[in-house]
């Protein structure tokens, strides 16, 4: 068995804050389990043809080690992956590392007050904290259409893209319409015999400037200073204009008109404009920045199909209306199982309570980060914690410095152990609920922001400023020690 002060599950954006801010605090004594075989999780995971991130680099990296190209203002994945093995060498995180290490369980030992963690290969490791950075893009849903594994050719997902199948002259069938559909299917279209896109609902898009920086802001940004100013324009530039569509009519019928003049611009084809507009008012999913989904489907070798799937065939898709198109490869972006916060890996707490069974309903925890009855135990990027418009690493570090002041609040109280508050968690729901009634999500269309059960679970109802604010609240007002207050 592994002794260890703290384990970090995971080795994203938000296992890689937290590790670096454990070492920042003089804390060497921390591993990091992750069960790929490289760091990075969703950057890692998702390699497909065209992948990007539609947030700017300059907002979506680590405010102790920012984003500072001149030349790429959205780098695609394999740069974000090398930014990423960058910060865990510049930090010296590797030794920390521990590869192709999955978690199944995770379970308090009330005796000693420490968590026990057992691996997939039977690895056990015993820590005073566990920090689950496990995020909530991970886990692929390939839906579950009926025949699917009658298909006798390759099938593909976003996360488990399989680069050894050869896409030239391919006739490939594409399920779903969302940003991974958006971002791959210029690349498919250049290169395939045919692309077929089978939508069930179309997405609001609006229009992403260009990847590349022109000469006057790569200029600019040699001088000092105008990455930070740029940083900071975009983080209050989001905050500002996009955090409140969802709350604001107003606004969001003004996003509306843009995604409305974007779809006319790029799309002459009157009939094809009307599959590709949405009936749902904007930000009940999420938005889609893209200036080349639209151009592609206008191009002679794509189709796109608003007919229902009945079947997947072995050689094909059979839609509603009875036509069945044939297909060589089907790329299933249907998205990911992200309601189901930390699955497959059972945690159990104090009492022999059981999260996965708490959850089965919709996850819930106090600010996304902690949750009544499970001591010592954190969570980065947990429910209600994604931000539609602006940067999720920011969220993350916001988390992780609150986590860090739960701990020197633990530390200096002397306490084994510590919890939320139960009366803090009811409090929190209370207000959680009161701001997704002001939000358009209740009454919206499903997407992956809610739970099957109609439960809102993934995104954050108010702005990123507001996040920041209300996590500088004093540990103290929302924990509460467990068990023996002795020095150790």
């Amino acid at each position: 068995m592994s002794i260890t002060r703290f384990l970090i599950v995971g080795t994203g954006f938000g296992g890689i804050e937290m590790a670096v801010a454990l070492q920042k605090a003089g804390i060497d004594d921390f591993v990091m389990l992750e069960k790929g075989n490289d760091i990075g999780g969703v950057w890692r995971d998702n390699s497909y043809p065209g992948c990007s991130c539609d947030v700017p680099s300059h907002l979506y990296s680590f405010s102790f080690a920012p984003y500072k190209g001149r030349e790429k203002r959205f780098p695609p994945q394999q740069d974000i992956l090398a930014y990423l093995r960058q910060v865990a060498t510049d930090f010296r995180l590797w030794p920390h590392i521990r590869l192709n290490t999955a978690v199944a369980q995770a379970a308090f030992q009330e005796a000693q007050k420490r968590w026990q963690v057992i691996t997939a290969s039977g690895e056990m490791y015993d820590a005073e904290c566990v920090i689950f950075a496990v995020g909530q893009l991970h886990r692929p849903d390939f839906a579950d259409i009926p025949g699917r594994q009658d298909f006798l050719g390759p099938k593909l997902h976003p996360a488990v893209w399989d680069h050894a199948v050869d896409l030239r002259e391919k006739r490939i069938a594409i399920i779903g319409t969302g940003s991974s559909a958006a971002q791959m299917l210029p690349s498919l279209a250049s290169v395939a015999r045919s692309v077929t896109v089978y939508q069930r609902s179309p997405g609001w898009i609006l229009p992403k400037p260009s990847s590349d920086f022109g000469l006057l802001s790569r200029l600019a940004l040699r001088v000092p200073g105008t990455h930070y100013l740029y940083r900071k324009s975009l983080y209050y530039g989001a905050d500002v204009l996009l955090s409140p569509v969802v709350r604001s009519r107003l606004l969001g019928r003004a996003a509306e008109a843009v995604g409305r003049y974007h779809l006319r611009r790029q799309v002459k084809d009157a009939s094809l404009r009307l599959k590709l507009l949405p009936s749902y008012p904007i930000g009940s999913k999420r938005i889609l920045f893209d200036s080349h989904f639209y151009p592609a489907l206008t191009r002679s070798n794509v189709r796109l199909i608003t007919e229902s799937i009945t079947q997947i065939t072995a050689t094909g898709i059979e839609t509603a209306n009875g036509e069945r198109i044939a297909a060589d490869i089907i790329v299933f972006t249907t998205g990911f199982k992200t309601s189901e916060f930390l699955a497959p890996i059972s945690i159990l707490g104090r009492d022999s309570r059981s999260l996965n069974e708490e959850w089965a309903s919709g996850a819930e925890a106090f600010m996304g980060l902690a949750v009544h009855g499970y001591p010592n135990a954190f969570i980065i990027a947990g429910p209600n914690t994604f931000n539609p418009a602006g940067s999720n690493p920011a969220m993350k570090e916001v988390q992780v410095a609150y986590i860090m002041r739960c701990l020197r609040w633990k530390q200096d109280t002397g306490a084994d152990a510590v919890e939320v508050r139960k009366g803090a968690m009811e409090g929190y729901r209370e207000w959680l609920d009161g701001k997704m009634n002001r939000t358009i999500w209740p009454a919206s269309v499903n997407s992956w922001y809610k739970h099957e059960s109609g439960k809102i679970t993934n995104p954050w109802p108010a702005s990123a400023r507001s996040f920041a604010k209300m996590m500088r609240i004093h540990p103290g007002d929302s924990f509460q020690v467990v068990g023996d207050l002795g020095k150790r």
